[in-house]
């Protein structure tokens, strides 16, 4: 199964709910709602529609879960991607492989690196893992990784074969393919002429229509990263046909013991260092999910000014930020048009 990822692996759940908010609510019957488990996590889907039977719509999930897991995941010895990371320069990739890389690409440009599929060496060699004990790497072993890491130094051929520069390249696409699977589904559902769906896999979300509930915009809410024991939300908004996807680094970090900052398992692609950050979140809208999913794992590791400045270029892009100051206390900064409420 793929990983659930931040900067190329989110080791947590991810941090959004989806509620409705009403004590009125509109009765349907041709309202459905199905959950499972995929790629390593939770999906459900919400959705109102006379034709499209839950049986049905459950198949073609199981379908596409497939097809993901054979292309993409590193958890299957025998997917493309495995064959890839061991060696394999012959084998040709799916339309689902080609989706993802182009877009990797492009976004690795549009973030000058900062997001890099090739970095999830550097990612476990750390020791952030699952269930791993965090530890620290020599400048040796750090530089001999960092020579097998760079989305610059793989391609995708005419011929749809992926070619690394270095046999120890290891691919990982845990940080968009969530998102893009999101996608797929949503895409399913719009064929089918569903025009009112909430689709949620791990967190990542795409919205479309109003709740057939409320009759309102789907509305999801986004964790508070110093909750307690209880759940508690930080910011609840709503989504107008849009997709949102969020990364955090609250949960899984270490401190410095000479500083007294927290150390995140967000590694920089272009150092090979984790960092001291005060980002403890990033909760990004754009039209696709895919796009939300790499996005929100970037601006965990780019600088803020620069995560904002980036934000504010793409058209397709709103954000939104949760920081910690040195007094532990919390602030909240928005891109221009991310939605308030």
């Amino acid at each position: 199964m793929l990983s659930i990822s931040v900067v190329l692996r989110k080791y947590f759940r991810i941090l959004l709910f989806f509620f409705i908010i009403g004590c009125h609510q509109k009765k349907t019957n041709d309202l459905k709602v199905i959950s499972g488990y995929a790629l390593g996590t939770s999906y459900s889907v919400t959705y109102i529609s006379k034709s499209l039977e839950t049986n049905l719509l459950i198949t073609h999930i199981d379908s596409i879960i497939k097809l993901i897991n054979k292309s993409m995941s590193t958890y299957e010895i025998d997917s493309d991607i495995s064959k890839i990371n061991r060696g394999d320069s012959l084998i040709q990739v799916d339309i689902h492989f080609q989706n993802v890389y182009k877009t990797s690409s492009i976004i690795w440009k549009k973030t000058e690196g900062y997001f890099d599929p090739t970095v999830g060496a550097l990612v476990n060699a750390y020791g952030f893992g699952p269930e791993k004990k965090l530890k620290s790497i020599s400048k040796l072993e750090r530089d001999k990784i960092l020579k097998y890491t760079g989305w610059n130094k793989t391609s995708l051929t005419s011929k749809n074969t992926i070619q690394k520069k270095d046999p120890n390249i290891y691919l990982d696409f845990n940080a968009l393919a969530k998102g893009y699977t999101v996608d797929l589904i949503a895409d399913h559902l719009r064929k089918n002429n569903v025009n009112s769906f909430l689709v949620e896999i791990g967190g990542e979300i795409v919205a479309q229509g109003k709740s057939p509930r409320t009759d309102n915009l789907w509305k999801v809410a986004i964790d508070d990263p110093k909750q307690g024991e209880n759940r508690e939300f930080i910011r609840t908004l709503s989504l107008k046909n849009q997709a949102l996807a969020t990364s955090g680094n609250y949960r899984k970090y270490k401190i410095d013991e000479r500083s007294g900052r927290r150390i995140v398992h967000s590694v920089n692609p272009k150092t090979g260092n984790p960092f001291p950050t005060n980002v403890l979140s990033t909760s990004v809208i754009s039209n696709k999910c895919m796009i939300a999913d790499a996005y929100a794992t970037s601006l965990m590791v780019m600088p803020y000014e620069k995560g904002k400045a980036l934000v504010d270029r793409e058209l397709d892009l709103e954000a939104f930020w949760i920081i910690e100051n040195e007094d532990g206390s919390i602030e909240q900064h928005f891109s221009k048009n991310f939605p308030r409420k």
